[in-house]
């Protein structure tokens, strides 16, 4: 992967990007996920570099959807890292400062710094960009938004801003949740289990399982990452 993107910062673009899909053929062949997921980052890289946003957003959704079936950390740090030059390049400031404070964060809870991953000069820079644009109040609250992001709500997040129009549509029943179903479902995207909800909500577990059960059906959701999605799409999160 070193060599396809030493290739591609020196201009030999189509070198590098043949490289790099003969790598992921022989990652996806030997069901090596982490190097599948590697390959696409650096295939979404060479696309930003090309000028092909369409096709590096592809890449990364790819690369994203990996990122459950891996336990590396970096993994997430470098979609998250490039999610956020994406959208700086789109001026899609909002969601910029969110992913970029969403990757502070996971940085932080991996026990990392975050020059460890990205070039952290370069990341200042559009953090600033996008800040100047969007205004202290609203960079502030895109900001906090992104700070309070669990790493599986980061990632959800991501596959949110970079999924294609009306790939992730809004899912009915949002208004048909009581507030305490709300309550439920923001704390589910937070990353917490049925007995910690249990705990800071002083009912059962047994309590909590039915409102869950009543949230999937009128949200449709049914696993714990669709109902972050949904929270994520609701803006309880």
């Amino acid at each position: 992967m070193a060599l396809a993107a030493t290739l591609g910062e020196v201009g030999e673009a189509a070198e590098a990007q043949q490289h790099c899909a003969d790598l992921l053929a022989q990652a996806r062949q030997a069901g090596a996920v982490y190097d599948q997921a590697d390959c696409l980052v650096v295939l979404a890289r060479l696309d930003v570099l090309a000028g092909r946003p369409a096709e590096a957003g592809a890449h990364l959704r790819e690369a994203l959807q990996l990122v459950p079936h891996s336990s590396a950390s970096v993994l997430l740090l470098n979609c998250l890292e490039l999610c956020g030059h994406l959208c700086t390049t789109a001026r899609r400031w909002r969601e910029a400062i969110t992913v970029w404070a969403a990757f502070e964060a996971t940085t932080q809870a991996a026990g990392m710094r975050p020059g460890d991953v990205a070039d952290e000069a370069q990341r200042r820079e559009a953090l600033l960009r996008a800040r100047k644009a969007l205004g202290p109040a609203l960079a502030r609250a895109a900001e906090e938004r992104g700070s309070a992001m669990t790493p599986a709500a980061a990632a959800e997040y991501a596959l949110l801003v970079t999924a294609e129009p009306g790939e992730h549509t809004a899912r009915p029943g949002l208004a048909q949740l009581s507030a305490r179903e709300r309550d439920l479902v923001t704390l589910v995207a937070g990353g917490h289990t049925d007995a910690q909800i249990a705990g800071q909500l002083f009912i059962s577990v047994r309590t909590v399982g039915s409102h869950l059960d009543r949230i999937r059906d009128k949200s449709g959701c049914r696993r714990r990452a669709d109902l972050t999605r949904f929270a994520l799409q609701a803006g309880f999160v």
